[in-house]
This record gives structure tokens, C-alpha cells and sequence, in this order.
């Protein structure tokens, strides 16, 4: 803490908007990590329950209604909605082939449930990419201040070099500690992502063949 407080004191006001740059990355950083561990657990965890549910289910209201309770991301449920809502009237949408337009409300649904998904990874991508050179643009401010502070002086040692060099490569070491949980976690989310994109896709093509039979129930 005596370091960190020494750190803060000697720098100015660029060093310690780096400084803040950084804090507030790491805040946001670790913020969606948490936000979305819990959302895709939950998601990859309801898939799977709330998909055999469904296709267990006798009637399509009946599976509807049990998605209500196993679909909490509700990522299923809109898909279902939007495969049995009625047509629009004297829109564009109404006009075609009914397969079509029930195809079009799947695609959109499908659309906004990987939206919901996918939320957060624009913000760690961009965390990731951009922290490590925050942190090394700290550390060259340090070091030029360093420098101008021994040509002020007139004189060279060690000692005088060490610790504000020492205190402005913190700073390329706190960009990595933010980069690395961002990039780390983006790729573990994407995996995920990817895993539910394909269950979703697979439901939604299941269902859209379902219903373009006409012997299947309602």
C-alpha cells in the first residue's frame, strides 16, 4: 500500500488518469466475468433440461408452458412464441408462403436470443486488446518523467533511476492483469456461445419442421 501511495504521489495528472484508466477496466472486466459466467452457466445448464422438457411434452402449449419454468435466460421460450404467433394483418410480414413467415419470426428470435448472450464480449474483447497498451503508455509516461527528473538534477545514479522506473513498469504489469482475465474469459464465453448457438439452431430448425407438418397437434 506504501508503494501504490508513493506511486500515486510522485505522478501527475496523465500517470494517474492511467492509473484510473486501468482500475476502472479492471472493475468492468471482472463485472462482466461474473455477469456472464452466471448467464451461460444457466443457459447451457437449461438447454439441456428445458429441450428434453419440451419434446416430451403432448401438446405444443403444454411444452410452451413448461419452458416458462425451466427457460430462466429465456432463450427457448421466444423461440417457441414466435413459431406459434399469429400472422400480422395488412403488414409486409403477413404477405408469403405461412413456412416463410414462420421461418422469418424463428430467425428473428433466434437473432435476439444470442444477442442476449453475446452481450458482454464487444466489452471484454475490447478490454483485452486495449489494456496492455494503456499500461505500457503509462509506463513510457513514467519513464520520461524519470529522465526529466535526472536531467534536472544534473546527475546520474542508481539509485535515483530505480524506483521511479521501478514504480512506471507497474504500470505495463497492471495492464496485463487486466488484460489477461478479459482475454481469457472472452475465449471461455465465445466457447460457450458457441455451444448454445448450436443447441439453439438445432431447436429452432426441429421446431420449424414440426410445425410445417400438418398432423402435428397443437
Amino acid at each position: 500500500m506504501d508503494g501504490i501511495a508513493q506511486f500515486i504521489e510522485r505522478s501527475d495528472a496523465v500517470g494517474r488518469a492511467v492509473a484510473l484508466a486501468l482500475l476502472l477496466m479492471s472493475i468492468a472486466a471482472w463485472t462482466a466475468i461474473l455477469w456472464k459466467t452466471r448467464v451461460l452457466r444457466r443457459a447451457l445448464r437449461d438447454l439441456e433440461r428445458a429441450t428434453a422438457a419440451f419434446w416430451d411434452a403432448p401438446t405444443l402449449e403444454d411444452g410452451r408452458r413448461r419452458l416458462q419454468g425451466l427457460d430462466r435466460e429465456r432463450v427457448l421460450l421466444p423461440l417457441v412464441e414466435a413459431a406459434l404467433a399469429g400472422d400480422g394483418v395488412q403488414t409486409l410480414a403477413a404477405r408469403g408462403r405461412v413456412e416463410s413467415q414462420r421461418t422469418r419470426r424463428l430467425r428473428d428470435a433466434l437473432q435476439r436470443s444470442l444477442a442476449h448472450l453475446q452481450s458482454g464480449q464487444v466489452l471484454l474483447a475490447s478490454i483485452g486488446s486495449t489494456s496492455p497498451f494503456v499500461g505500457l503508455f503509462g509506463t513510457v509516461w513514467g519513464i520520461y518523467h524519470a529522465l526529466v527528473a535526472i536531467g534536472g538534477d544534473g546527475r546520474f545514479s542508481i539509485d535515483l533511476v530505480a524506483g521511479p522506473v521501478g514504480e512506471a513498469l507497474v504500470m505495463t504489469a497492471a495492464g496485463l492483469a487486466v488484460a489477461i482475465p478479459a482475454v481469457l474469459g472472452y475465449n471461455l464465453f465465445g466457447l460457450w456461445i458457441g455451444r448454445c448457438e448450436a443447441a439453439l439452431e438445432g431447436f429452432a430448425h426441429d421446431l420449424r419442421e414440426m410445425l410445417d407438418d400438418p398432423a402435428t397437434p397443437a
